[in-house]
């Protein structure tokens, strides 16, 4: 039986778990990750997140910081301070990506913070980038 979270044919990449409100950014992340080979897990917000993180495993989590209910501060906080994902390299994804933005992420545990609207080759080079240092 196969995972809901992943069909017969996904790619053979890590897994990566896109966390955005916006189905157009969810939609177009995914698009441009899967072309490039990963698999691909997506949610509309931190809850429903966490609800699928231990399911997906993920290698790497893309994560957008404003959103409803639970924020992408506190999300990548939580998913730091869980044993099983404290060493999963999270993306924060920002409007506005300047100092503030970067240095609270930081705190959060974020591993980078990168600038939307995303650029296809920035967001390609910074995955590989992270998953090659957490050697996933």
């Amino acid at each position: 039986m196969t995972s809901p979270l992943l069909s017969d044919t996904a790619p053979a990449g890590p897994t990566i778990l896109v966390i955005d409100d916006s189905a157009t950014i969810r939609s177009s992340v995914e698009k441009v990750l899967t072309g490039a080979g990963y698999r691909v897990v997506v949610a509309e917000d931190g809850f429903d997140a966490l609800a699928k993180i231990g399911d997906c495993c993920p290698a790497l989590i893309v994560c957008d910081i404003l959103m409803p209910r639970l924020d992408g501060y506190r999300t990548c906080a939580l998913i730091k301070a869980s044993a099983a994902f404290h060493a999963t390299p999270v993306l924060m994804l920002s409007a506005k990506a300047g100092l503030f933005d970067r240095a609270r992420g930081a705190l959060a545990g974020a591993s980078d913070c990168l600038a939307k609207p995303l650029v296809r080759e920035d967001l390609l080079a910074a995955v590989g980038q992270h998953l090659a240092a957490s050697g996933r």
